[in-house]
């Protein structure tokens, strides 16, 4: 290693005086070494920073000396003094190192279920502990009670620095399962104006048989029953009764319809992000009245290592709002699509039995008026209000 920092040099010095030479190197204490003599040429090595004063010698004495210097650290920075890019280079990577080596560059959260990360590391940032704060500004054990108070569903919370994360873990508090009332007393009406087509009941006293016609608001179970004494008997009454019933729905579209269309115009605006501080690459504000907005992020890397560094794009693509008239038959579909989606979200757990589609239009709108027979569970609970 003494070698690499100091430059070592290879000599070759041949003629008729080398003890003399020899002589004189030992006089001037100069260290020489791996010295050894072949066919009248001395061989050796020696520093770099002896190679002026040693080619002196040799000419006082008429000899020939050759040199070549070995591949050495020092070597490799002499040579590239004068490369001020790669210099400064190699200052920032120093710099970068040891900036990294003292701050939170990652927040690693472990153990974590129902809580999720970004509330953690809100309640984290108010504590003053966000990437980039310095490790030695940190008070673990103070941390870890606020993070526990702040965030109620945790139980335990433990930091610990590993490297340049700071490794959180917590355990979470074990919530009691929600009690059911399922056994408060309570009648079944029904929901719908419906003839009944089947029926299971679970619990209760059945009011209406097979074929019977039900409206809204009439008792299918009752939660109230008594025996031959005449005592009063509560039930939480329950069960299934499946009805046909009908339903109605309806969907409206204009003709003329205003939208966004694209212009086909672009603004890009790059930023700087560190940590959590964003540098901005741009001046001036982005002008366009409707915009849709892409966001890009490419972390920037150090041997093959993501740095907390990355270069945020933010496209910004303009809009215009245009009327287009749009044709029946495209409106058409457009509302058949509306009336799929309201079967998918609101009538997915019965069956559609028929399904009548009637239209009507004036000179702006087109509406689709939709009627169901449906089949399926007309049940609602109600409950009884005991004193």
């Amino acid at each position: 290693m003494k070698n690499q920092l100091r430059g070592c040099v290879k000599i070759n010095v041949r003629g008729k005086r080398l003890n003399h030479f020899i002589n004189a190197l030992h006089a001037r204490r100069i260290a020489i070494f791996n010295q050894y003599i072949k066919g009248g040429t001395l061989s050796a090595e020696i520093y770099r920073s002896e190679l002026s004063t040693i080619k002196n010698i040799a000419e006082n004495y008429d000899l020939e000396l050759t040199s070549f210097e070995y591949d050495t650290i020092s070597k490799e920075v002499i040579s590239r003094r004068r490369r001020f890019g790669l210099i400064l280079g190699v200052i920032l990577i120093l710099g970068a190192s040891l900036y990294f080596s003292s701050v939170i560059v990652t927040i690693d959260i472990q153990g974590n279920e129902t809580v999720s990360d970004a509330v953690i590391l809100s309640a984290l940032s108010e504590i003053g502990i966000d990437e980039g704060s310095q490790f030695g500004q940190i008070n673990y054990v103070w941390s870890e009670n606020q993070l526990r108070l702040m965030v109620d569903k945790l139980a335990w919370v433990g930091m610990h620095r590993t490297g340049h994360r700071l490794v959180v873990e917590v355990t979470e508090l074990a919530e009691k399962p929600d009690m059911l009332n399922e056994r408060l007393p309570c009648n079944v009406l029904a929901a719908h104006d419906a003839e009944i087509v089947d029926i299971s009941v679970l619990d209760g006293q059945l009011m209406h048989m097979v074929g019977d016609y039900v409206f809204a608001g009439d008792m299918l179970i009752n939660g109230v029953t008594s025996d031959q004494t005449n005592h009063i008997v509560l039930h939480h009454a329950m069960g299934e009764i499946i009805g046909i019933y009908k339903e109605s729905a309806e969907f409206h579209g204009e003709f003329t319809q205003k939208r966004l269309t694209s212009t086909g115009k672009t603004d890009k605006r790059r930023s700087l992000r560190l940590f959590s501080l964003e540098i901005p690459l741009y001046f001036g504000k982005n002008r366009y009245e409707y915009a849709e907005t892409s966001f890009a992020e490419r972390p920037l890397s150090l041997f093959g290592k993501k740095l907390p560094i990355s270069l945020k794009t933010a496209t910004y693509s303009e809009l215009k709002r245009t009327e287009e008239e749009i044709d029946e038959e495209s409106l058409k579909a457009e509302l058949m699509e509306k009336v799929f989606l309201y079967e998918k979200n609101f009538l997915s757990d019965c069956e559609i039995l028929e399904r009548n589609i009637t239209e009507s239009k004036n000179a702006d709108t087109l509406t689709l008026s939709v009627t169901y027979k449906l089949k399926g569970d007309i049940c609602v609970q109600k409950d009884i209000l005991v004193k």
